[in-house]
C-alpha cells in the first residue's frame, strides 16, 4: 500500500468536489463506477486468497484495492471498496455471496421477520469500513478525494424482500400493493440505519457520498413518489453530511428525472439510456450530473472509446457540474487498456 502522503491539504478543493458543487473546473473530472473490480489484475491477485466479504471487512485489503484502482487508472476520485448490502448484515439479515450474486437466505416479507431486524452502531458493527476509509485517506494525494457510499432505502428493501436480485421484482411490488404499511415501515427502518452509516463515512474522511438506488428505476412514477421519495428524504434529513456533496444514482431512471431533481441532493448519476444534454435540461441548473458512457463501449476499439467520450463531453459543452463516468459499473471482462483510454480521453479533451 502507498505510504501516507506528506503533502498539505490544498487551499483549493479538488476538481471532483468542485464539479459536484457545480463550480467551474479546469477540465471535467473522471472516475469509473466499480473501478476496483475483476477487470484489474491487481484486484484479482488479492481475491485469489480472500473471499469477497472478507475483502470488504479487512481494512488493509479494502484500502489496498481502493488505492490500486485509483492509482492504476489515474482518476480524479477514489471510491471505498465495500458493498451496498453490508448494512443489511449488520441489521441481522444474513447474506451469502456466490457466483450468481448475493443471496439472502431469509427474505423479509412479514412483520414478524421485520421485527427481527435491528439498528446498528457503525462505530462497532461496521467499524472496519471506517478504518478502511481512514487508511485510504491517509494515502491518497490531496487532489484525489474519497467517495463513501451506501445502498438507498428502496434498493436495500428490494433485496430484503426478494432475497437477492430479480428480473421483475414481482415479490417486492406485490408486498408494496398488499401491505403498504409494512413496506413503509421497512423503508423507514432502512433510512434510519443508513443515515448514520453514511455519516460515519464522512466523519472518517470521505469527501463525497453516493446513494445507490439501483432498482428504483423499475418503479412507476406513482410508486417512486409513494415509496422511494419519503424514505430517501427521511435519510437525507437525518444525514450529517459533514460538508460532503451527495450524489444519487438509479439505473434506468430516465422517466423519473424530474422527481429525482426534487430530492435534497447535489449530483444525479445518469445511465447511458438518456442523452446527457436532455437530462441536464430536465434536471435544472442547480444539480450536477455524473455519467454516462455505456460500459459496453469499452469492449470496442480505442478509437471508438475516444470518439464516444468526446461526444458526451461535447454535449456538455463546457457547462460546469459534470463528472465523467460510465452509466453503470465497469464490466468484469473489460480490457484495462480501454479503461485507461477512457480516462486519458477525458483528460485530453478540450472544447473548441
Amino acid at each position: 500500500m502507498p505510504k501516507p502522503s506528506p503533502s498539505p491539504t490544498p487551499s483549493v478543493e479538488p476538481r471532483f468536489i468542485r464539479a459536484c458543487r457545480g463550480e467551474p473546473v479546469d477540465r471535467t473530472p473522471v472516475w469509473i463506477l466499480r473501478q476496483a473490480g475483476r477487470y484489474l489484475p491487481q484486484y484479482r491477485a488479492v481475491r485469489e486468497n480472500v473471499s469477497f466479504l472478507d475483502l470488504c471487512k479487512t481494512p488493509e485489503l479494502a484500502a489496498k484495492v481502493t488505492l490500486d484502482a485509483a492509482t492504476a487508472l489515474g482518476v480524479d476520485a477514489a471510491i471505498i471498496f465495500s458493498d451496498i448490502l453490508i448494512p443489511l448484515e449488520a441489521m441481522g439479515a444474513p447474506i451469502v455471496y456466490g457466483d450468481e450474486g448475493p443471496k439472502l437466505p431469509a427474505p423479509v416479507r412479514t412483520r414478524e421477520a421485520a421485527a427481527r431486524l435491528h439498528g446498528f452502531d457503525p462505530a462497532r458493527e461496521t467499524r472496519f469500513l471506517g478504518e478502511s476509509i481512514r487508511l485510504v485517506c491517509r494515502a491518497l494525494p490531496p487532489d484525489v478525494p474519497l467517495i463513501g457510499f451506501a445502498g438507498a432505502p428502496f434498493t436495500l428493501f428490494a433485496y430484503l424482500v426478494e432475497g437477492g436480485g430479480s428480473k421483475n421484482y414481482e415479490t417486492t411490488k406485490r408486498l408494496m400493493l398488499e401491505a403498504p404499511d409494512l413496506a413503509h415501515h421497512l423503508l423507514d427502518r432502512l433510512a434510519d440505519a443508513i443515515a448514520p452509516y453514511l455519516s460515519a463515512q464522512a466523519s472518517a474522511g470521505a469527501r463525497a457520498l453516493l446513494l445507490f438506488d439501483t432498482w428504483a428505476g423499475m418503479l412507476s412514477p406513482h410508486d417512486f413518489d409513494a415509496f422511494v421519495v419519503p424514505a430517501t428524504e427521511r435519510l437525507l434529513a437525518k444525514l450529517d453530511r459533514g460538508g460532503c456533496p451527495v450524489a444519487y444514482f438509479a439505473l434506468d431512471s430516465a422517466g423519473l428525472l424530474e422527481r429525482i431533481a426534487r430530492l435534497r441532493i447535489d449530483v444525479v448519476g445518469l445511465d447511458w439510456r438518456v442523452d446527457l444534454g436532455e437530462a441536464r435540461t430536465r434536471l435544472g441548473p442547480k444539480l450536477a450530473v455524473q455519467g454516462n458512457l455505456d460500459p459496453c463501449v469499452l469492449f470496442g476499439p480505442r478509437s471508438s472509446v475516444e470518439a464516444r467520450v468526446r461526444e458526451i463531453l461535447a454535449i456538455n459543452a463546457g457547462r460546469p457540474g459534470h463528472v465523467f463516468n460510465l452509466g453503470h459499473g465497469i464490466l468484469p471482462h473489460t480490457p484495462v487498456e480501454n479503461a485507461l483510454a477512457l480516462v486519458d480521453a477525458v483528460k485530453k479533451y478540450r472544447s473548441s
